[in-house]
C-alpha cells in the first residue's frame, strides 16, 4: 500500500461532503449516549482495522451498551450491541436523509433509545436543513472512501509516533467528526481564562493551554489536504520561529496562526513519514519555546520515561 496516496479535493468533494454529515449523525449520537470526558474527547471517533469506531457507548439507562462502526472495506455501517445483536447496512446508495433514517430504525431494532438535541449539521453551509431532509448530499465512491480510511489510518500511525515523545497529559489520537480532521493535542496543564462571551464548547476544550497537531482533507478556505498544528493561546511573536521541512509554512487564519504542510509537498519525497514528524516537532517546540513550557523535562523519548532505559536501544527492556 502506498504511504499517503492522492487524495485532491477536488477528486472525491462530492464523496466527502455525504461522509462528513454521515460522521456528524454518528458522533452526535455519541455525544448523546457517551460519558462526558475532559476537553470532549467523549465525541470523536477513532480508527479501526476496517474504519472509523464510536467506541462502546451507552449509560447506566436500561440502554444496552453498544458501538457504531463505518467499515469503509465492506462499505457498510454497522451497530453492534454487547448483548450480540447487531444490524448493517450499506453505504453506498445513501442521501443523508435516508442514512439517518437508517441509523435511527436501526437502532430501535437493537433497544437504543437516543434523541439528537440537534439532529442538523454543526458548522457547514446546510446547518440549518434538519438531517432528515437532506437528499441532496447522496455521493458515495467506494474507492474515494475507502482512500479517505486508508489516509486516516497512515497519519494516524505518524501522530501515534510523535505522541510518544511527550511525557505529560495528552488527547488520544481522534477523528473529529464536527471538522472532519484528525487531531492530538498535548497540554502544559495551565488554565486559561475565557471570556464570559465565549460559547460552552469553546470553553471545554480550551481550558488549558494546548499545542495541537493533526491533518484535514481540505475546504473551501484551504483546499487541499495538510498537515497542521497551532497553539492555544497563541504566544507572542510565535510565527518568528522557524519550521521544516522546506515546504512548511505559517498560515494567518481569523488574526491566529497555523503551522502548514501541505500534503502533497511531501508525499513525494524520499521520506514523507520522517518529513511529517520534522514537521510536528518543528511546531511543537515553536509554540513550547514561546509559551515558555519546560521542553526538556516533558520529554519522553521513545516513550519512555525512566532515565535508566533510555541508553538501551528501542523495546529493550532487559536491563
Amino acid at each position: 500500500m502506498e504511504l499517503f496516496p492522492p487524495i485532491p479535493l477536488a477528486e472525491w468533494r462530492d464523496t466527502k461532503e455525504t461522509l462528513h454529515r454521515f460522521a456528524q449523525i454518528v458522533g452526535k449520537i455519541r455525544l448523546a449516549t457517551g460519558i462526558r470526558r475532559n476537553h470532549w474527547w467523549n465525541v470523536p471517533l477513532y480508527l479501526t482495522g476496517r474504519g472509523t469506531t464510536t467506541r462502546p457507548m451507552g449509560r447506566a439507562d436500561s440502554n444496552p451498551i453498544f458501538a457504531i462502526d463505518f467499515d469503509f472495506v465492506a462499505h457498510q455501517l454497522v451497530m453492534s450491541a454487547m448483548n450480540g445483536r447487531q444490524v448493517s447496512f450499506p453505504l453506498a446508495g445513501q442521501s443523508v436523509a435516508s442514512f439517518y433514517r437508517a441509523v435511527m430504525d436501526s437502532l430501535a431494532v437493537l433497544g437504543v433509545r437516543v434523541r439528537l438535541a440537534v439532529p442538523r449539521p454543526f458548522d457547514l453551509p446546510d446547518s440549518a436543513r434538519p438531517y432528515a431532509e437532506d437528499t441532496e448530499h447522496s455521493a458515495y465512491d467506494p474507492v474515494q472512501a475507502n482512500r479517505y480510511w486508508q489516509v486516516l489510518g497512515q497519519v494516524a500511525s505518524v501522530l501515534e509516533e510523535f505522541a510518544a515523545g511527550y511525557s505529560g497529559k495528552v488527547s488520544p489520537v481522534h477523528h473529529f467528526w464536527h471538522t472532519f480532521d484528525l487531531a492530538h493535542s498535548r497540554f502544559s496543564e495551565r488554565h486559561v481564562e475565557q471570556p464570559r462571551d465565549v460559547d460552552p464548547v469553546t470553553r471545554e476544550a480550551y481550558s488549558r493551554e494546548v499545542i495541537s497537531f493533526g491533518f484535514w482533507f481540505g475546504d473551501d478556505t484551504f483546499p487541499e489536504p495538510a498537515f497542521y498544528s497551532y497553539t492555544a493561546p497563541e504566544p507572542a511573536h510565535l510565527t518568528e520561529e522557524p519550521l521544516r521541512p522546506a515546504a512548511a509554512r505559517w498560515l494567518d487564519r481569523s488574526g491566529s496562526h497555523l503551522a502548514v504542510l501541505p500534503y502533497d509537498e511531501v508525499r513525494g519525497g524520499p521520506d514523507p513519514r520522517s518529513a511529517v514528524l520534522a514537521f510536528y516537532e518543528s511546531a511543537y517546540r515553536a509554540g513550547a519555546r514561546r509559551a515558555g513550557w519546560e521542553i526538556e523535562r516533558m520529554a519522553c523519548p521513545g516513550g519512555v520515561t525512566d532515565p535508566h532505559q533510555w541508553a538501551h536501544r528501542p523495546g529493550d527492556t532487559s536491563g
